[in-house]
């Protein structure tokens, strides 16, 4: 298991998830250093991407000490225990799942459960999330994070699901203390096409958007 461990200090110098799924490791390879360039300090792998325990070993080797490295859509037992033998520095869930947060805390590993509705938000919450992962956060959009937060106030919320440029600072403003980024921070179409250049201008674009916003709040 990977000794390094999660920054909360790191996370909220830019407290963006960025979410890879279904990228092969010479992807990976491409494009982690355009992001770490362009400030992002967290990413995320999907279990359900080919090879992603290479994957996340490789992400801990090279950015070790540069990168909270963390494994998402883990629903059971079984792909917590693969996560964690990778080196997972934290969980993400799509789900609540009681057994899967238990030995997280246990272990003092970061864990961001999927919810959605107030009951399943406060239980994640209350069985210690890190940060209660609001998904799919496309539907109802960022007046609902605000209506959550109006009871819950205490809670940290984390959207994701349609989080892009033009709102990711409406969601914010609502009231979320992160954000979860997939396929509108890493672009197919650019990563297909090796535009690297492109792709690195939209990873600043984005991070300097939410930088900036968290230094007029501040």
């Amino acid at each position: 298991m990977n000794t390094a461990i999660y920054s909360r200090e790191k996370f909220n110098q830019l407290p963006v998830i960025g979410i890879i799924r279904g990228m092969s490791m010479e992807e990976v390879m491409d494009i982690l250093p355009l992001y770490v360039h362009a400030g992002f300090t967290t990413i995320e792998f999907t279990l359900n991407t080919p090879d992603v325990e290479s994957i996340i070993k490789y992400s801990l080797e090279q950015y070790k000490g540069k990168l909270n490295i963390g494994a998402g859509t883990v629903c059971d037992k079984n792909d917590l225990d693969k996560a964690l033998k990778a080196g997972a520095q934290f969980i993400v869930t799509p789900i609540v799942n009681e057994e899967v947060m238990k030995e997280c805390v246990a272990l003092s590993i970061p864990v961001f459960p999927g919810a959605y509705t107030a009951t399943e938000i406060y239980k994640a919450w209350s069985l210690g999330a890190e940060m209660v992962k609001v998904f799919p956060a496309t539907s109802l959009g960022p007046t609902y994070i605000k209506d959550i937060k109006a009871p819950f106030n205490q809670i940290k919320l984390m959207p994701v699901g349609g989080i892009d440029l033009t709102n990711c600072l409406d969601f914010m403003k609502a009231g979320s203390s992160g954000l979860g980024v997939g396929s509108q921070l890493f672009n197919k179409k650019m990563i297909q096409e090796k535009n690297w250049e492109q792709l690195t201008e939209q990873f600043v674009v984005f991070a300097n958007k939410v930088k900036k916003y968290l230094q007029e709040v501040d």
